[in-house]
């Protein structure tokens, strides 16, 4: 029985959940002064590269539900941060897209997250970091199938 138990100071999945709330912690450090969630940058960061997400995929990519989400796009389309249209191309889905001021906006927050991840990896090699994305991603796909 002992050996099925977690042994924390040896326990990956408890290093990377140590390591992402760190990460989280840092980033929302540098968010935080300039008016962003790190929902509210993960959606401008996903509309940037990939233009007229809906709703669903963004919520699906930022990690939140669905309500939560549209509240945020409701903000920032007051804001004048993304923009949507009226009536749905197909379905009932409305693609958003980032406008000039969002573009702007997330360029600050894009270059202070930089910095938070090259301070992360710091300490480490190209070959270590390439390392490091080849064993996450792999992770990540054993646990998704």
């Amino acid at each position: 029985m002992t050996q099925d138990r977690i042994t924390l100071d040896t326990s990956l999945g408890y290093l990377l959940k140590e390591a992402a709330s760190a990460l989280r912690s840092a980033m929302e450090e540098v968010l935080r002064p300039l008016g962003m969630t790190i929902t509210h940058y993960s959606c401008l960061e996903l509309l940037a590269q990939r233009p007229g997400l809906s709703n669903s995929d963004l919520a699906r990519g930022a990690f939140v539900t669905r309500q939560s989400m549209n509240v945020l796009l409701q903000t920032l389309e007051a804001e004048g941060i993304v923009e949507r249209a009226e009536t749905a191309p197909v379905g009932k889905a409305l693609p958003t897209r980032l406008t000039a001021k969002g573009r702007r906006s997330l360029d600050v927050a894009s270059a202070a997250v930089r910095q938070v991840e090259r301070r992360m990896l710091s300490g480490m090699t190209d070959a270590e970091q390439t390392a490091a994305l080849r064993a996450l991603r792999s992770m990540v796909h054993a646990l998704r199938t």
